[in-house]
């Protein structure tokens, strides 16, 4: 019985497994999309958001760390070159899955697996709504925006006390 264990294993042995997490790693870095079956889609995330979260600190140890994950040096280079400085600013989140129907042959669920800053067509439509929207404050800023906004309120209110007067 599998109780517990968190990790599909998409039918394969464990170096098998490895091997095309690797593949499918090196091909959606080079290409920047990749069409597979929505389970590997799935698993390929958890691969390869870890390695990209790395590729933002360019140190020789965070590459010798992904290169014994992707062992591919034009994937590599493409990682931290290319790829690092476009989301250096992003959190998490890396990659989208779309869900793109039946495979013709065995129907199995056919996926697409992107990395989220490399498709033009959201992220030219985000990078106008930021422009315009002022950026938002949250809770976690310091209370920046409630002091901000509680002095804004004691302006207005010393401006009437002193025009009443």
């Amino acid at each position: 019985m599998r109780h517990g264990d968190k990790v599909n294993n998409l039918g394969r042995k464990t170096a098998h497994r490895h091997a095309l997490m690797m593949n499918l790693g090196v091909a959606l870095i080079t290409h920047k999309r990749i069409f597979t079956t929505l389970a590997k889609a799935k698993a390929l995330r958890g691969y390869i958001e870890p390695m990209i979260s790395k590729s933002k600190d360019n140190t020789t140890h965070n590459r010798r760390n992904v290169f014994s994950l992707l062992e591919d040096k034009a994937a590599i280079t493409e990682l931290f070159t290319v790829i690092a400085p476009k989301v250096g600013n992003r959190p998490g989140g890396y990659t989208r899955v779309i869900k793109t129907g039946f495979r013709a042959g065995d129907a199995a669920e056919m996926a697409m697996i992107e990395l989220v800053d490399f498709n033009e067509i959201y992220t030219q439509n985000k990078n106008t709504a930021k422009a315009t929207e002022p950026k938002k404050k949250t809770r976690r800023a310091g209370g920046t925006a409630k002091k901000s906004v509680a002095k804004k309120k004691t302006d207005t209110t010393e401006e009437t006390t002193t025009e009443e007067a």
